[in-house]
């Protein structure tokens, strides 16, 4: 108790309003006295039922230093703090205020229970005790001394209380004596009813239908552990092709899904072990992963890992592929599909692993324009230092690609930036660096340009044709112009279709992007300058007043106080509580600044002026009031 009293004397609204977010902690100051048996734990949990639209048990504990630990059984958990748990924190420190004790709440309570499970607590929430920790050993102990008729009826009692212990000794007599083909069939029965049923679940009213495959992953295990490979693979087949169709006939976020994955691990691993050839035991494996559109095999890398396969096993494996290739004629739907593309890739993956290296290249530029891989073209002659055909390469997959596939032209372009580096052009680096921020201006592109035009001493050249194109919507010539230098870059091997000049001058002067670079070279007084010519724009769409507030609140505070004052004005008039808030973050950062400046009264009058014209909105003064008695005072004061 007097743990969560000392924590709680360093806990202010503003820690709390940080930890939840303005938006959850004011809809959990309207859940205080929804909070219902109000209880705590020996290591400082707080528990309590916060009534919603249903009784949700939450927890939290907050220790000093401002980490906060919070579970709640509502929906809303899973992304973060919610209102149940602030109103909890809230309504302790009311009780504490009151001098009230919380009293201790007992494991056997239906709180606890709904709150923590059933475990109880063992140092943090959810570690057993140590009786839990080492079941065999104290079974062991307790059972030692029983004669074997007790064991008996015990476990007799056992079976006929609990149906998997019942089907547990039932499984583990069939397989000691040998008569698998029942486990089999059982198991087979099983998958089937499984699979047949619908599967669907509500994650926010936690309602659903989900099959419960948890017998099956056990059976499938222990049938592998007794050495039962190719049992275990014949029983994984059909709950390969019964699983893929419940799935895809699933609406459950995943859950059966994941459950049918527990159990083809286990499939998975029967593979290594069953009676297959290697060859066969590697095809198996592609073969299903190439079918896998749900990803339900997980990871089976780690098979082919931890399993030597030879050179030889991998050449039966890429013969296989290569007919499956070929198979595929023209532009089909498969070829289109990622599930066409996989094909080819294995078998890259195949000539890799069975040393026929030599034959990784040839597939890929006899396959480029029908799997558009050009990129591994490119990879590959490049890896070989065969820097002229990776250049022709990339030439052509940016013609072909550029239409129909803009992004695997974007990396063409990279690519052939990244070729010009390795090569020294530098010039030619920078020239692709300059053609990126016309395509897409940005601070991130101008500084690359930046940084690469450095390199080869052109960067004041640069700068200047880069702010006359901003300005005027003309792109830098290398004859240059009237008030503009040569461009002293070259003309990349491949430029995207440049637009009418009709068409970009009516995108110029792009202010936006001249206030970021500005601001990005600390010319503060040139972007409030910027700023004030764009606001007397007719058009302009796109605002960076929030960017350019924060960067000039030092050297223009009137400014940021201006642009937020005008954001808040425009959130109020909307009349929603919702905007008031979003209102009330701009005016605390009023707060701040005017505090900073010394010009805290400007900050009480606007409030006052607020207050006085908007007195008729009671969710506003509300806001109005919480904001001026923010403080950093403990809650318990």
């Amino acid at each position: 108790m007097e743990s969560i009293k000392s924590a709680f004397r360093h806990l202010t609204l503003e820690d709390l309003r940080e930890w939840a977010g303005s938006k959850i902690f004011n809809r959990g100051k309207g859940y205080i006295k929804r909070v219902s048996q109000l209880s705590r734990t020996d290591d400082g949990h707080l528990v309590a039922w916060v009534k919603g639209t249903d009784q949700y048990a939450t927890w939290v504990r907050y220790e000093e230093g401002g980490n906060f630990e919070h579970g709640c059984t509502c929906p809303y958990n899973d992304w973060g703090p919610c209102k149940h748990a602030v109103a909890v924190v809230l309504a302790t420190a009311d009780l504490l205020k009151g001098g009230s004790n919380i009293p201790l709440l007992n494991p056997d309570e239906d709180l606890w229970l709904e709150a923590f499970g059933d475990a109880p607590f063992f140092g943090e929430i959810g570690t057993p005790e140590p009786w839990q920790k080492d079941a065999g050993g104290w079974i062991k102990a307790a059972l030692g001394g029983k004669s074997r008729e007790e064991l008996i009826a015990l476990l007799v009692e056992l079976a006929e209380s609990f149906p998997e212990v019942a089907r547990l000794i039932r499984d583990r007599a069939h397989l000691e004596t040998g008569r698998i083909d029942q486990v089999i069939r059982s198991l087979r029965k099983e998958i089937r009813v499984l699979s047949s049923q619908p599967a669907w679940y509500d994650t926010w009213r936690d309602e659903g239908d989900l099959p419960d495959y948890s017998q099956v992953e056990r059976q499938l295990r222990t049938l592998l552990d007794q050495g039962y490979a190719d049992a275990v693979l014949d029983l994984g087949e059909e709950l390969w092709q019964r699983g893929m169709t419940q799935v895809r006939e699933s609406h459950d976020d995943g859950h059966t899904a994941a459950s049918i994955g527990s159990c083809l691990d286990i499939v998975v691993d029967a593979v290594p072990r069953s009676s297959l050839p290697p060859e066969e035991q590697l095809l198996w494996i592609v073969r299903h992963a190439l079918e896998d559109d749900y990803a339900l095999l997980g990871d089976v890398d780690q098979i082919l890992y931890r399993h030597e396969y030879s050179p030889d096993h991998w050449r039966h494996v890429a013969e296989s592929l290569e007919n499956r290739l070929a198979g595929i004629k023209g532009k089909t739907a498969e070829n289109l599909s990622y599930r066409g593309y996989n094909v080819l890739r294995w078998l890259l993956r195949a000539y890799q692993e069975s040393g026929d290296t030599h034959k990784v290249i040839p597939l890929l530029e006899r396959e480029a324009e029908r799997f558009l891989c050009y990129e591994e073209i490119v990879a590959a002659l490049i890896e070989a230092r065969e820097y002229d055909r990776a250049r022709r390469w990339c030439i052509l997959g940016y013609q072909k690609t550029l239409e129909g596939a803009p992004g695997i032209a974007g990396r063409m372009k990279d690519a052939l930036r990244k070729l010009a580096r390795l090569e020294g052009r530098l010039d030619m680096e920078a020239a692709y660096r300059a053609e990126d921020f016309f395509q897409h201006r940005s601070e991130e592109t101008y500084a690359a340009l930046q940084q690469a035009a450095e390199k080869i001493n052109v960067w004041p050249q640069v700068r200047n044709g880069v702010l006359h194109y901003l300005t005027t919507g003309r792109r830098p010539t290398a004859s240059g112009g009237k008030g503009q230098d040569p461009w002293p870059l070259p003309e990349p091997e491949v430029q995207a279709p440049k637009e009418p000049t009709v068409v970009l001058q009516r995108r110029f002067p792009d202010w936006t992007t001249l206030i970021l670079i500005a601001l990005l070279e600390k010319r503060h007084d040139d972007a409030v300058a910027l700023y004030q010519r764009l606001n007397k724009a007719p058009l302009w769409r796109y605002s960076i007043e929030e960017k350019l507030a924060e960067a000039v609140a030092s050297t223009h505070p009137d400014i940021s106080l201006r642009i937020w004052q005008e954001k808040a004005e425009k959130l109020i008039a909307q009349v929603k509580p919702k905007a008031y808030r979003e209102a009330a973050i701009y005016l605390e950062r009023m707060r701040t600044l005017y505090e900073r400046t010394d010009r805290l009264p400007e900050w009480k009058a606007l409030l006052l002026r607020l207050r006085t014209q908007h007195k008729a909105k009671r969710r506003l003064m509300e806001v109005l009031a919480d904001l001026e008695g923010r403080s950093k005072t403990p809650l318990l004061k």
